[in-house]
């Protein structure tokens, strides 16, 4: 069982998105905001990164290069280091059968870009409050 951070932590969140614009202005955005953000622009690397940077949230695209993010979340699901990781899809992928295929590999909460900051940001402070 993973040991519960002290209050005073920032609450760690990766951002995997492949669009490196998009991926810097949202670490931006998340910084201002109080958390601790690692940005990373494939599958591939977010499973490498993950078990180190041990985050409380993963923000992740769907379509990303070497392993999409469907793949990503199932790996991220399997890891028991990460247990109780807060998953949310980023994507342009909005039909109902992609919310689906998302709910089947473990994401939490489904949004699709452009994202709406206030609901990204109430996601967040309900995780930072359980804290």
């Amino acid at each position: 069982m993973p040991v519960p951070e002290p209050a005073n932590r920032p609450v760690r969140v990766l951002v995997v998105e492949d669009n490196v614009d998009a991926a810097e202005t949202l670490s931006d955005l998340l910084t201002l905001w109080g958390y601790e953000v690692e940005v990373v622009h494939d599958g591939q690397a977010a499973i490498e990164t993950a078990p180190r940077f041990r985050p409380h949230a993963v923000l992740l695209d769907i379509g990303l290069p070497r392993m999409n993010g469907y793949d990503v979340a199932r790996w991220l699901r399997r890891d028991a280091g990460l247990a109780g990781v807060l998953l949310v899809a980023i994507t342009g992928y909005g039909q109902e059968s992609d919310r689906e295929r998302g709910r089947e590999a473990g994401f939490d909460h489904h949004l699709v870009k452009p994202v709406d900051l206030e609901v990204l940001r109430r996601l967040l402070a309900e995780l930072a409050s359980r804290g």
